[in-house]
């Protein structure tokens, strides 16, 4: 019988299950968006925790448990590697790792959801940066930060050298979507209407050094939405210039001062093709010289996959 890890991530957004051979295969997983009330822009913490509880039980249904050895169980028990770094959903997660643990007698191991975004960048990428030592940017809905990450035996040693000083670039996308009506998340919507752009109109991005700030944006695009002038396919395009704009200007910087050229671009945000395609053309020119790697779109989202081969990386260095 085939050996498998078993991954576990409840975030935010999403409950995830993963089980994935330590070559990377996956044999079985299972994942499940959040519900979010027509017209909100995200769950309390309490409503998010219960949806968990509530979702994993089915999900668990969809899992091939009798068809392959679970070796180990990974999970993540926080958003970030850093202290005090704590929130209530992931510790739906991190409880049912434990008593699965114990029941079936196999170790445990704890990671975290940024590490996970950051694996499963790496192991979906069409190829992983080159040396052990890159930059890392995470893009989500809680969090957009510059990292400079070093891959280990165990995982990865991560430093935050920059980000958002206010908004994440996924609320950005969210409160922006759902002001023009869409559905919660709002990035796959707000992606798909900017595409219908005639591409006139433009906001500023806000830019010092290595952070940068979105609120000012946010403002902007509001009163454009609000006075009615800009079509919504113009404004949703803007959206997504405006976070590219910003994220070049910060690599652009990150390089120059000497860090690495090699770029792991990762979260739900990463998947947006537009983003993608425009920071290819001005990270990838001659005058910067640097190397983008992009997670596969369908694991740019929250997901188990990365947590699991974290499992096996912890688990080849019997680290726990």
């Amino acid at each position: 019988m085939s050996k498998v890890m078993l991954g576990i991530d409840t975030s935010n957004y999403r409950t995830s299950l993963c089980l994935a051979q330590e070559d990377g295969r996956i044999v079985a997983e299972a994942k499940r968006l959040l519900k979010v009330k027509e017209g909100k822009r995200g769950l309390q913490q309490s409503e998010a925790v219960f949806q968990h509880v509530m979702n994993l039980p089915e999900l668990s249904e969809q899992m091939k448990w009798n068809e392959y050895e679970i070796e180990a169980i990974c999970v993540s028990e926080k958003p970030r590697p850093v202290d005090q770094s704590y929130m209530p959903v992931f510790k739906v997660g991190e409880g049912l790792a434990k008593s699965l643990s114990t029941y079936l007698r196999v170790p445990l191991h704890l990671t975290t959801h940024q590490e996970g975004h950051i694996a499963a960048g790496e192991y979906t990428a069409e190829e992983r940066p080159g040396q052990d030592r890159f930059l890392a940017v995470h893009l989500s809905g809680g969090t957009s930060e510059l990292l400079l990450c070093e891959r280990h035996s165990a995982g990865y040693a991560i430093e935050k050298i920059g980000g958002t000083i206010d908004l994440h670039a996924g609320q950005l996308v969210d409160r922006i979507g759902v002001a023009l009506g869409m559905a919660f998340p709002a990035g796959p919507y707000l992606e798909q209407l900017a595409k219908e752009s005639t591409g006139e109109f433009r906001i500023s991005s806000a830019v010092d050094g290595l952070t940068f700030s979105f609120s000012g944006p946010e403002a902007s695009l509001l009163r454009a939405i609000e006075r009615g002038e800009t079509s919504h396919a113009d404004i949703a395009r803007a959206t997504e210039q405006c976070i590219a704009n910003a994220l070049e200007k910060t690599l652009r910087h990150a390089v120059e001062l000497g860090h690495p050229r090699d770029i792991l671009i990762v979260g739900g945000v990463a998947a947006n093709q537009y983003m993608r395609e425009r920071l290819i053309k001005r990270l990838q020119h001659p005058a910067v010289k640097a190397k983008l790697y992009f997670c596969d779109p369908v694991y740019s989202g929250d997901n188990a996959y990365g947590v699991a081969m974290l499992g096996w990386m912890k688990q080849k260095t019997n680290i726990k």
